[in-house]
Formats: C-alpha cells, sequence, structure tokens
C-alpha cells in the first residue's frame, strides 16, 4: 500500500513539473502578450510596403523563450511578422526583474518574477540567481537567432553595420535587423565594470531605471522616486565614453532632470506616453518633451491605452502629433513595448493601421516615412559608436 502511494505521489509530481514547465510559460506569454485586436485583410495604403525603413525603439521579445525565427499565432513580434510588415529594424529590450504586483504607481525591489520565469523556462540554472548573467543570456539568444536565420536577420551596433543594412535592404527587402537594449540598469548587479559585458554582447542604450528605484537611479514607479546618484553619476560618464545612448523611460522626473544637468550626450525614450494626451506618471510632461527637443532626442510613442489614453491606432497617431507639434516631426517614432506583457493595440502586422491613422492627423508622404522609421534610422546612424 505504502508503495503504491509513493508511486501516485510521484506520477503527480512528475505531471505537476511537466505543467509548470511546460505549459505554464507558454500560458504566461499568451496571457500577457494579447492585443486589442488582431489585423485581419488590412486594407494598407497602396505605398505602405514601398516605405523604405520601418524601425522599432522597444519590444520585450527576448524575455519569453520564444523562437523568434518561427511565426506565432500569439505574442506581438517573430521575424516572420516582422516581414510580412516590411519592418527592417526592432530594438530588442532585455528585461531582467520585475516586482510583483508591478504598476505605474509604486513598486519595491524585493520580488523578483523574471527569475520565477527563467526557472519555468529551464534556462540556464546560472540565470535563475544571477541577473547579469540572465540578461547577457537574453542578449546572447539574439545573436544565436541571427546565426540560424539563413541571413535574413542581423544583429546591428555600430554606425557601419547599420549604414551597410541599410544599403543591403534597398535590395533585399526580407533583410531583418534588430539592436539591443537594457530596461533598467539593476542588470548590471551594482558592479560598474559589467558595463563593459553588456557593450561587448551588443547593448546599445540603456534606462537606469525599470519599475523600482535601483543603485543607480530613481524610478517614476519606484518607492521613493529620488534622482541620480553618486555611483549613477559614474555610470552615466562610462556609458558616454562607449557611446551607449541613455534611454529615459521609466526615469523618475528628479532623474530625468539629473541627467539633462548631468550629460549633454543623445536621448531618447524608447516607449511612453505624453501627458499633455494622456495624463499619469508613467508619460512625459511638456517641459520634458521640450529639454529633449532641444538635443535631438528621439521620443518613441506607444501602443497599449496607459501611454495613449486609447486601444487603437488613432491614439497613438494623436499623440504622435502632439510631440511633433511640440518638438518637430524629425524628433517622434514608434516606441511599441511590444511582447512588455501588455495589451498591445495589435501585433507588428498591424503597423499599416499607424501608417493609415497618421495620414488622416494630416501627416505627408515623406513626414509618416520618417515617423515609421526613418527617425530612428537616422537617429542612430548620428549616435551609435562609429564602428
Amino acid at each position: 500500500m505504502i508503495r503504491k502511494i509513493i508511486k501516485v505521489i510521484l506520477v503527480i509530481i512528475i505531471l505537476a513539473a511537466i505543467g509548470f514547465f511546460y505549459f505554464a510559460p507558454e500560458y504566461l506569454d499568451k496571457s500577457k502578450n494579447t492585443v486589442t485586436s488582431k489585423p485581419v485583410n488590412i486594407q494598407k495604403l497602396t505605398w505602405y510596403d514601398s516605405i523604405p525603413f520601418i524601425a522599432d525603439l522597444h519590444c520585450d521579445a527576448l524575455l519569453w523563450n520564444r523562437n523568434f525565427l518561427k511565426e506565432h499565432a500569439y505574442g506581438h513580434v517573430d521575424l516572420p511578422r516582422m516581414q510580412k510588415a516590411n519592418m527592417a529594424l526592432e530594438v530588442f529590450t532585455i528585461v531582467s526583474k520585475t516586482p510583483k504586483g508591478m504598476n505605474i504607481e509604486e513598486n519595491s525591489d524585493k520580488t523578483d518574477n523574471v527569475g520565477l520565469l527563467s526557472f519555468a523556462q529551464l534556462r540556464p540554472f546560472n540565470t535563475w540567481f544571477d541577473i547579469t548573467k540572465r540578461a547577457l543570456n537574453q542578449c546572447n539568444d539574439l545573436h544565436r537567432f541571427a546565426e540560424k536565420s539563413n541571413k535574413e536577420f542581423r544583429v546591428v551596433t555600430s554606425q557601419k553595420e547599420l549604414q551597410q543594412f541599410v544599403n543591403d535592404r534597398m535590395t533585399d527587402k526580407k533583410l531583418t535587423a534588430g539592436m539591443l537594449g537594457l530596461e533598467g540598469a539593476h542588470c548590471l548587479d551594482n558592479n560598474l565594470n559589467n558595463l563593459q559585458k553588456f557593450y561587448d554582447a551588443g547593448v546599445r542604450y540603456i534606462g537606469l531605471t525599470h519599475f523600482f528605484d535601483n543603485e543607480w537611479a530613481g524610478s517614476a514607479h519606484g518607492m521613493k522616486k529620488e534622482g541620480v546618484t553618486d555611483k549613477g553619476k559614474l555610470l552615466l560618464k562610462k556609458m558616454d565614453s562607449l557611446h551607449i545612448i541613455i534611454d529615459l523611460a521609466h526615469s523618475s522626473p528628479k532623474t530625468i532632470e539629473d541627467i539633462f544637468h548631468l550629460t549633454t550626450g543623445p536621448l531618447l525614450v524608447s516607449h511612453t506616453g505624453v501627458r499633455g494626451m494622456c495624463n499619469n506618471r508613467r508619460n512625459l510632461s511638456d517641459e520634458q518633451i521640450m529639454e529633449i527637443g532641444k538635443r535631438n532626442g528621439l521620443i518613441g510613442i506607444g501602443l497599449w491605452e496607459t501611454a495613449v489614453c486609447g486601444t487603437d491606432a488613432a491614439a497613438t497617431a494623436k499623440s504622435i502629433k502632439y510631440v511633433a507639434e511640440k518638438i518637430g516631426v524629425d524628433k517622434v517614432a514608434l516606441g511599441s513595448d511590444f511582447d512588455g506583457a501588455i495589451q498591445a493595440h495589435f501585433d507588428v502586422t498591424g503597423l499599416p493601421l499607424i501608417v493609415s491613422a497618421l495620414e488622416k492627423e494630416g501627416f505627408t508622404r515623406q513626414q509618416i516615412e520618417m515617423i515609421m522609421g526613418g527617425n530612428i534610422r537616422d537617429f542612430f546612424l548620428h549616435n551609435l559608436p562609429v564602428q
């Protein structure tokens, strides 16, 4: 009888383990990365597929251990869907730690959802507890996808590589590329020397904070929401020496103000909204927008409700227009937050809807091509390391 009970218990444990490791990660991916609507038979503007360079500043697809080379019926971005959408470049950002009960108002750094997710995904053991190795593992995933993509996808790290990609894509529209960014410098694990590791892995922009305050700076969603720390000042100097761009997304107002005073280097906001159209802690004030404009920075407008107070392309287009009227059409872009555990307006194949919405807002074809990717191309051609 005891042996039978032990066998039953073992079977239950094995079934539970199979459920946890096999089904749970995919279930989380499907349930967190949803869409308001699935684009079906979109009526594209006749010139959509001839837009030379469509790009997006922020996507968290590497968090989900999904095969990027295969088309999926869930989530927001993969290589086949990028090609269907005529997308040239996506910036893949590394999410290395998020708090339990994550919200835009106040979060501590005491919990770690991504550690548990890494365990459930059966990623390498050292990624379960070592946040730096966890983040580097995601970076390495993008390079591995490039190696296995039959030369249809490449990772860009310099002006030279980006210019070569732009030239090559003029004769082959199936070519796609990715860049790497960090969503929160906490994955440096309080060690400034780790910055070089991420530079070597291809990271070219870093947001100092994500959803909680850290040793480098205060988050807009942290407990104290303070500014750049003394260690953070050292980090900014080292980032500048390596030509790593600063991302202001998720930074507290004090952190943003400090960065304005501490650096004259290039700035971007990879995924955001604007308070003039959608007033909440997550979004940029007019004063912040104007200062970014003075510095020839770039603002990526999001494709989710908290960013734009709407759930369709029209809402995003209105926020883009707001920024363009404030600081110029050459300083605004797409910052979708695809696969960032959000309900996006649609997946990447819905981008033609943005083009149509921008046209309805009165933008010309030339201006739309700038917003849809030309501005991102030009910003990185100017601000990435030369080679």
